[in-house]
């Protein structure tokens, strides 16, 4: 009994593990995009390609359109759109795991300022305290660009208001709304991807990288993880999501080879931290993750 239970368990962790994995690699291969078309072209492809995957994969149109949240179909597509492009953007100057660190800031607000728990406002201090560290302080020995350092947050910001709309937008469709959502998500991210690589984005030697990207970033862990949410507790799946930052880090030094130095680490292990313990005192229900 107890080994049977153990595999159930293993199961969902190991879709969860392997998709967090599959959207780092994603990222690091959409970087080998930017010279060629800039992170706004690769928003666009990875996008565009990926929401077309999507559409085959769920189907939306079996839905009764008439019947869907508008208003938060459409704030759930637009955080999207520009959570994405201002990711990649940060992805040009930050190092991956420094910048999905960033951006976690914004789920971890949502978990934070959901919770009522006073002592989770450690929590907050402890990630407060870790990006801190990231802070290119006037004479500080650091490479980071405040600039695209900024675009990271302003993803976090995004990333929060993708959870908020998303909670009401998916609640009764799930995985459907997503392929809506990424379909308004397109609308904001294309034509800025056009308008900054223009044809560049139909020549063909890019087509093997922009399709690797979207199944990696998009369709292969959306699917892995609506599977695992629907398998795991709540409490289970937002503390391994915790991870995320920590694997980003680990990919960015494997495929993309950048090193971090002692306090960039320290400060992504305080955000991790900082996630899985808010997540971990928060009583709300986890919303499907989004892709960096």
């Amino acid at each position: 009994m107890s080994s049977s239970r153990s595999s159930s368990v293993l199961f969902p962790v190991a879709l969860l593990l392997v998709s967090m994995v599959s959207i780092q690699a994603g990222a690091s291969l959409a970087k080998s995009l930017f010279p060629a078309i800039g992170a706004t072209g690769a928003t666009a492809l990875r996008l565009g390609i990926g929401t077309l995957l999507l559409w085959a994969v769920f189907r939306p149109w079996k839905l009764d359109w008439r019947a869907l949240p508008w208003p938060m179909l459409l704030g759930y597509g637009l955080s999207l759109g520009v959570m994405n492009t201002l990711f990649y953007i940060a992805l040009q100057t930050v190092p991956l795991g420094i910048a999905i660190a960033l951006e976690f800031t914004g789920p971890l607000a949502v978990a934070v300022l959901g919770s009522r728990r006073a002592r989770d406002l450690l929590w907050a201090a402890l990630a407060i305290g870790g990006l801190l560290l990231l802070v290119p302080w006037p004479g500080a020995q650091t490479s980071l660009d405040p600039l695209g350092m900024a675009c990271a947050l302003g993803a976090g910001v995004c990333w929060a208001l993708y959870i908020l709309f998303g909670q009401k937008a998916g609640a009764e469709h799930g995985a459907q709304t997503v392929a809506l959502g990424s379909t308004i998500a397109c609308v904001v991210a294309v034509p800025w991807g056009v308008a900054h690589a223009g044809s560049a984005l139909l020549a063909p030697e890019l087509l093997p990288a922009a399709l690797g990207v979207a199944v990696l970033s998009m369709a292969l862990p959306y699917s892995l993880e609506m599977m695992a949410l629907t398998r795991l507790p709540t409490r289970t799946f937002g503390m391994l999501m915790s991870l995320e930052p920590a694997l980003g880090a680990l990919c960015g030094m494997v495929l993309l080879h950048e090193q971090l130095r002692p306090l960039q680490w320290l400060a992504i292990a305080a955000v991790v931290a900082a996630s899985a313990g808010a997540t971990l005192g928060n009583q709300a229900p986890v919303a499907a993750p989004v892709p960096d």
